[in-house]
C-alpha cells in the first residue's frame, strides 16, 4: 500500500517535467509527510469547448487524498480508499467509474513504507516495523497512477470544494511490489514509465485491458531505500529531517 508519501517538488518544476498546459495550483511549502486527507497535487487531463470542439489540457490541480465516490453518502469513505488494487480497480464499485473516465498521476519526490523487523513486544501487541523511504536513484519525481472523483457537496455539509460546490478527490493504484521492494512490503504504488503518461491520462482510452497492462511494478533498479526516523509514524511532524538515513531500529 501507500500511506505516506513526500511532495517536495515545486509546480513550477512538476509542469515542466510531466508537459502541463495549466497550473491551477499555488506555491506551497514542501511537504515531507503527506498523510490521507491532505491536498495533494495531481495532474489530469481536463475537457473545455462546446460538443465537437472539446479540447483537452494537461492540468496541475490539487485534489483530496482519499478517493469519495460520487454516490457516497458523506466524505469519510474516502478515509479507506486511499488505495486501490491495481488487480480490482476496473471491478470495485468505488474506482471503476474513475477508472473508466478519470485517471491522473499523482506525482511524489518519495515515500514511506513500514518493514517488519520483528515480533509484538507484548502478546497482543503489533508487530515491530522499521520506516523505509523510497525514492528514484535519480531522485526525478516518481509519477503514481491515480484515480480522481467528483462528488457533490450537500448544502449543510462542511466540505472543502473548489467553490463549485464539487469536491474532487484521489485514490493511488498499487500492485504488487517487485523484487527489490518486496523485503519492505508486498504492495507499492503503480509508477508510470514516461511513455505510458499519456496513455493513462487519456480519456478517450477506454480499453480496461490497454489500461491494466500499465499498472505493473516499476523496474527495481529505478530505487533506492533506507531506514528512516520513527518521527516519521506521527504525520504532525513535517521537517527534512525525516528523509535522513538511519541505523535500522534494534529488535528485541
Amino acid at each position: 500500500m501507500c500511506g505516506r508519501f513526500v511532495s517536495t517538488s515545486s509546480p513550477t518544476e512538476l509542469a515542466e517535467q510531466f508537459v502541463v498546459d495549466e497550473i491551477a495550483v499555488e506555491n506551497g511549502e514542501p511537504d515531507y509527510n503527506v498523510a490521507p486527507r491532505a491536498n495533494v497535487m495531481v495532474v489530469r487531463e481536463r475537457a473545455r469547448g462546446a460538443r465537437g470542439e472539446v479540447e483537452l489540457r494537461r492540468v496541475l490541480s490539487r485534489v483530496r487524498w482519499g478517493l469519495v465516490p460520487s454516490w457516497a453518502k458523506d466524505p469519510g469513505i474516502g478515509d479507506r480508499l486511499i488505495n486501490a488494487r491495481a488487480e480490482t480497480v476496473a471491478e470495485k464499485p468505488a474506482y471503476r467509474r474513475a477508472f473508466a473516465k478519470r485517471r491522473c498521476i499523482v506525482p511524489a519526490d518519495g515515500f514511506y513504507e513500514w518493514k517488519v523487523v520483528g515480533p509484538p513486544k507484548t502478546p497482543k501487541g503489533r508487530p515491530q516495523k522499521q520506516p523505509m523511504y523510497i525514492h528514484r536513484h535519480d531522485d526525478e519525481p516518481m509519477a503514481f497512477a491515480g484515480l480522481w472523483e467528483v462528488w457533490k457537496v450537500p448544502d449543510g455539509v462542511d466540505a472543502a470544494d473548489d467553490g463549485d460546490g464539487w469536491m474532487r478527490s484521489c485514490a493511488i493504484v498499487t500492485t504488487a511490489a517487485n523484487e527489490r521492494l518486496a523485503p519492505v512490503h508486498d504492495r507499492m504504488p503503480v509508477v508510470l514509465p514516461a511513455e505510458a503518461w499519456g496513455a493513462w491520462l487519456d480519456p478517450a482510452e477506454q480499453d480496461p485491458q490497454a489500461l491494466l497492462a500499465l499498472l505493473r511494478p516499476a523496474p527495481d533498479e529505478w530505487f533506492e531505500v533506507y531506514p528512516v526516523s520513527t518521527r516519521v509514524n506521527r504525520a504532525v511532524n513535517n521537517d527534512p529531517g525525516l528523509l535522513t538515513p538511519v541505523p535500522a531500529e534494534p529488535t528485541s
